[in-house]
């Protein structure tokens, strides 16, 4: 069901249910209040009557078998009241009828032709005690009765003070009408005002809907029209458009690491097609188709690492768990790392040097540690000038955050250029692009190693030393679980 009906439901629903509520309540006090002057006016009659009674005077008209039904000889004195319909009576202890005085101009009861009493006996046992309040039935008219307790000649009798309740009964019969009449109707009005007013408030998010749906990948650039309403559907439309940023940008990081990718992996490609062809030549010696072989076996080896390189690093984007971390030393894994580019240190003229203060054991995978290492120590001897030397540190440092490992690779070369630092760690970037791939960078060695130290939960920092020379640090927290990065995701399944 569209929102837009929902809403219109659930008003209409709560419409009905709160005119409900309060026209029960109307008329429960409008009769409330009706009968409260109704009783009013019988007690004011009833009040005069027994004044008259305890002051011992006359009643001017008797009802013909008074004298019969009381030694004490009741007699009746109407007082007009059309309005109320009105009869008063006089009741011994026993409950007989001593007196009626009626507003009719007979002796009789308004609603019969015979004396009626109001009051049953048992109702006149209690009217002796206290002032009460009935509601009975004449002849099948309803009738509202005020009793009084009172004495005459030193006798206790009860005023009975009656009257119909038929105008109370209309009152309400009309006012029931008018709000059975009306409330269905204010009910339909509610239902259209609340179909126009959840359109014209739901008719700005259709509108972002169908814009949002005609954005393709081909016109990325195009965003929402933000409405000057501001309120939440402005909010929602700038939110939206953050969105789209986001989405875009991630689309272009995408497509720049996929082009980056294939001009990669199309130079070595390139140069195994060529040796394939060449050793596929008639009249290769073998010495030729060796050297052939073994070129192709190294462009292979140049695409395999390629490869992981770029696998590893789509797995860090995704936050697949791609680290098995265990407790370790980062001293045991720098000292692994110096000894194994020893040899190709001193092929270069180059000394490697390690320099460590004790640490404490962290939480971390030590392959994929020693990886971020080898790909620091692969580029500073790259380019280290000959007859210099690498260092490489593991310090520990206290921070306000806590402990932490500091791994710092650090070369005597000409540095990082100025411009090159903001965009070190990123994805196939060079300090110099054509001596990086003379060399065999790929320019996915720092970008790896951020991603490592992420995944640890560390950070990885590039600048130049003051003393001259690039210098690298890995930051790795001693205290908590690697698994967490930074942003605390989860890198480990």
């Amino acid at each position: 069901m569209p929102l837009r009906m929902r809403l219109v439901l659930l008003f209409v629903a709560g419409t009905g249910l709160v005119l409900a509520v309060v026209g029960l309540v109307f008329v429960l006090q409008m009769r409330a209040g009706l009968n409260a002057s109704l009783d009013a006016a019988l007690q004011t009659r009833a009040n005069a009557l027994v004044v008259r009674l305890e002051a011992g005077q006359s009643l001017t008209r008797s009802h013909p078998d008074a004298s019969s039904s009381s030694s004490s000889g009741s007699t009746s004195n109407a007082q007009q009241s059309p309005a109320l319909d009105e009869v008063q009576q006089v009741f011994t202890p026993e409950g007989h009828m001593a007196a009626q005085l009626s507003t009719e101009t007979d002796d009789s009861c308004p609603w019969s032709d015979d004396p009626c009493p109001l009051l049953t006996p048992a109702q006149v046992r209690q009217a002796l005690v206290e002032r009460r309040t009935y509601e009975v039935s004449v002849d099948g008219d309803p009738v509202r009765v005020v009793t009084v307790p009172a004495h005459r000649e030193g006798h206790p009798v009860v005023v009975a003070v009656g009257a119909s309740t038929d105008l109370v009964e209309d009152a309400m019969n009309r006012s029931q009408r008018v709000i059975l009449l009306t409330g269905p109707l204010a009910v339909v009005l509610a239902g259209w005002g609340a179909w126009l007013l959840a359109g014209a408030a739901l008719g700005p998010v259709e509108r972002m809907r169908r814009q949002v749906a005609s954005i393709s990948e081909r016109d990325s650039h195009t965003r929402l029209a933000i409405p000057g309403t501001r309120d939440e559907i402005a909010a929602l439309a700038v939110t939206m458009n953050e969105l789209l940023d986001r989405l875009q940008q991630a689309l272009a990081r995408q497509r720049g690491f996929v082009a980056d990718a294939g001009h990669e992996l199309r130079t070595p490609l390139t140069a195994l097609k060529a040796e394939l062809e060449l050793a596929a030549r008639p009249g290769r010696s073998p010495e030729a188709l060796g050297a052939a072989v073994t070129a192709a076996a190294a462009d292979t080896d140049r695409l395999i690492r390629l490869a992981e390189d770029l696998l590893l690093l789509a797995r860090a984007d995704e936050g697949s768990a791609f680290l098995q971390p265990v407790p370790m030393v980062p001293t045991d894994v720098a000292s692994a790392a110096v000894r194994g580019v020893a040899a190709r240190a001193a092929a270069r003229s180059v000394t490697v040097g390690l320099r460590a203060d004790p640490c404490p054991s962290l939480n971390a995978d030590p392959d994929r540690l020693r990886q971020a290492v080898d790909n620091l120590l692969d580029n500073a001897l790259r380019y280290a000038p000959p007859d210099t030397g690498v260092e490489v540190t593991v310090t520990t440092v206290t921070e306000p955050g806590g402990d932490i490992a500091v791994i710092e690779v650090r070369d005597h070369g000409p540095g990082f250029p100025p411009e090159f630092l903001p965009l070190a760690f990123e994805r196939f970037r060079r300090a110099d692009s054509a001596r990086s791939r003379d060399r065999g960078g790929t320019g996915l060695g720092l970008a790896i190693v951020q991603s490592i130290t992420r995944a640890h939960g560390g950070r990885a920092v590039a600048d130049n030393h003051p003393g001259g020379g690039a210098r690298v640090r890995l930051e790795l927290p001693l205290a908590g679980d690697a698994r967490r990065g930074p942003d605390g995701t989860d890198h480990r399944m």
